[in-house]
Formats: structure tokens, sequence, C-alpha cells
């Protein structure tokens, strides 16, 4: 029987063009031969556990990745684990409240000093914008830069951030646009390195879910959260927005996407990265903002998380001897597959990343959204 599976492995791989035992860096080597029927028969998180488990390598993840959801092989292998997936995600709420800081919990507070040495100097965890960026840093000060002149920031404006991570675009924003920013997080570590990190400017950071936020705003963003809130809440998500929102704002989401309507994650990446998550499609993000917010604008460039992710993985490998005394081996699998997969999905175009600007009552007049990541002068 474990030929079987054997054989119809290596005939999805090659037509990938990706052999068993080659010579190319998007090869693999079987180190175990149960690995055929473990990724035949559990798909995502049979390959995924068997990588950690030492039972295959490949020198380049990224690039069979690359190949593999080029090719769509992943639609080729077992659809049970999808179809289950998708019956749990629509009958049960897995974002509800009770599990709001889950993820903070799991993923966020494994480490702050895993996090400083992969990420780039101000600690931002969502893709970077690479036009004309030469390295990490650069890529995501442009990143800020392009939201905050989208949203056109002006001094003095009380502005909300939905999921702030370490505090590093709320502290940006504070101290290169003028303006005082409220920020949420479901992560004790982040807040805690946040708070470490706000050097007296007028940033204050809230260990909340955010179905408790009220108030009002001049403008709102949200920077890689939404991937956590689950189609269940989507619509409670905007309902917020819009209520915390002043009549003439601006709401910025900054997303990875779907491309196609879901109500789950994959199960390696929920049960070792990200618990209760899942990617929004264009449909679902629209449906739920309908009657509450216009979109503006609507902005992809989800081949910059490639490049985002290899720098991060670049810094991982670079920094790995001194972060190993505080990880095991088998961390060091997983982490290595997170991003390099990762990095091979958006390659492929598998997953996007989208910016999406939105109003409550519509921007009158001529307004044209820049594209700009330049400095802008404060205004008066």
């Amino acid at each position: 029987m474990s030929g079987i599976y054997e054989s119809k492995l290596r005939a999805l791989l090659e037509s990938a063009g990706i052999a068993i035992g080659g010579t190319n860096p998007w090869d693999i080597t079987v180190h175990n031969p149960r690995f055929y029927k473990r990724v035949v028969t559990e798909s995502h998180l049979g390959i995924g556990e068997s990588y950690m488990d030492g039972w295959w390598d490949c020198p380049a993840l990224d690039q069979f990745f690359y190949r593999v959801l080029r090719s769509r092989l992943d639609t080729k292998v077992s659809q049970a684990t999808r179809v289950l997936g998708n019956m749990l995600g629509f009958l049960v709420n897995l974002q509800k409240p009770s599990r709001a800081f889950t993820v903070g919990e799991v993923h966020y507070n494994v480490g702050n000093d895993l996090y400083e040495a992969m990420l780039d100097k101000r600690m931002l965890y969502s893709c970077g914008y690479w036009k004309d960026a030469r390295d990490l840093d650069e890529a995501q000060e442009n990143k800020l830069r392009l939201i905050f002149n989208k949203l056109d920031l002006t001094p003095g404006m009380r502005v909300l951030d939905i999921g702030c991570g370490w505090g590093g675009a709320a502290r940006f924003a504070a101290e290169h646009y003028g303006v005082s920013v409220t920020g949420v997080t479901v992560s004790s570590e982040q807040k805690k390195k946040a708070d470490e990190l706000r050097n007296d400017l007028p940033v204050e950071v809230r260990l909340v879910d955010y179905r408790q936020l009220d108030g009002s705003f001049d403008r709102i963003y949200s920077i890689g959260m939404f991937e956590h809130v689950g189609v269940k809440n989507y619509r409670r998500f905007f309902e917020i927005t819009h209520n915390c929102l002043k009549s003439d704002g601006l709401f910025l989401l900054h997303t990875i996407g779907s491309k196609r309507s879901s109500t789950h994650t994959d199960k390696w990446t929920h049960k070792y990265i990200f618990p209760n998550s899942m990617l929004p499609s264009a449909r679902q993000i629209t449906t739920a903002a309908e009657g509450q917010q216009l979109i503006e604008d609507w902005h992809a460039f989800g081949n910059d998380y490639d490049h985002t992710l290899m720098a991060w993985h670049r810094n991982f490998e670079e920094h790995w001897p001194q972060l190993r005394h505080a990880y095991d081996e088998r961390f060091y699998r997983m982490w290595r597959y997170y991003l390099l997969s990762a990095a091979g999905s958006f390659r492929a175009r598998n997953v996007q990343l989208w910016q999406i600007l939105f109003s409550n009552n519509g921007i009158t007049g001529d307004h044209y959204v820049p594209r700009e990541h330049k400095a802008v002068l404060l205004k008066n």
C-alpha cells in the first residue's frame, strides 16, 4: 500500500518540476518512507508536521512551495481536511471573545527576543512596501508612510490602531505626523515591549479585544490584524470601525487576502502558528462593509510579502545561534517552514496583500489617494 502513496506523490511532484532525490534546490530528500502516506492523506498538516519531525528536507523550501502552489498540487491531495475545516468554521465562531487572546498567548507571546532578532528596527510584523527600498528597515518605513499619507494625517488628530503589535507604527505616527495614538493588542508581551519603547510619545497601548473599543477618532488603521477576526465577526468589526470613526474620518485596513472565500485556515497553520485565524476574501470584506463604510481605494501588492518574508528568514537564520538556547530544533524547523512556505505562497500569488481605504460617508470633491511613500511636511 505504501508504494501506491509514493507513486502518487512522485507523479504529482514531477508535474510541478520537483524531483525526490534530485539536485535542484527545490527538490526534496525523503528520510522516512512514511512521509508519502502522511502527505497524501493529511495534506497541509501532514507535510508540515513531517518536515518538523525531520522526515524530509529541501534546500529551498520557498522555491518548493512556489512550484507546488503554482501548479495547484494542494488541490490534488486529500480534500477531507478542507471540507471539515470549512464546516467547523461555518458552524462555530472560532474567534469569539473567549478565544480572542489565544493567538496572543500562542504566537505573539512566544518570545520578544525572537521577534527583535527577526523583524526590522521598529518590530513591524507585517508586509513591507519594497518600492525603492534597499533593505527591510526602508521597506517597513515605506509601508508606514504609505499608510499615513493615504490617511492624510494632520497634527493633533486622535488615531486608533487596531492590532498595534509592539507599537512601532503608533510611535512612528506620533513622532513624524504629530498625532496621538491609542493602540490595542491581545498580546501581553507586545504591550510590555510597547510600553518600554514609548519614549514619552503620545501613545497608549491597551491589552483588550477590539470588541471592547469605543470612543471617537479622526483616523483608524489596522495592520495585519484582520486575519484573526473571522468571517462570523467581520460585520461586527466594521460596525465598530464605523462607530469609532468621526463622520469625516478615514479608516485603512492592511490585510492578507485569500483568492477564494473560506471559513478556516489550513490545519497546520491553525495548530502551530496562528490558532483560530483565517484569510478574508474580497467578497467577504465588501459584504461585511456594505452599509457601514464606503471603499475609497483598494491597493494590492502581494509580491512584496514574498520579499518581506525572505528578509525575516535571513534575519532568523543569522540570529539562530543566539536564539537556540531558548528554542529547540523542532521549533527551528517549524519556524523555518512557516516563513519559507508563506514566502512561496505569496510568490505563487496563492494569497494576496491588500490595503483598503474606507470612509463612513464618502469623500466629496476631488480626492486622489496617494501611492507615494515619501516623507511629507507636517501640516499646521
